[in-house]
């Protein structure tokens, strides 16, 4: 269940506490000890991609677009 989804449900089930403390019971995001979905991007959350080099903690799409603000160059090579 993607995160999105377990937003949505929550959502919805707001205003019955009943049933949301059931769902919670069995249908929460567990919390990870290890492995690739404990590292999460900072900026995006997305699992993939992860750059945790020098301490970035953010995925490949977000270092594209914030490296130049973190002080990065981007050099050509062709």
């Amino acid at each position: 269940m993607t995160s999105s989804d377990f937003s949505k449900a929550f959502k919805q089930l707001e205003k019955k506490p009943a049933k949301l403390k059931k769902y919670m019971k069995h249908n929460a995001p567990k919390e990870r000890s290890c492995g690739r979905a404990k590292k999460k991007c900072v900026l995006t959350g997305r699992v993939g991609g992860h750059v945790s080099k020098y301490g970035l903690q953010v995925c490949r799409q977000a270092f594209r677009e914030n490296a130049n603000s973190l002080g990065f160059k981007q050099y050509n090579w062709g």
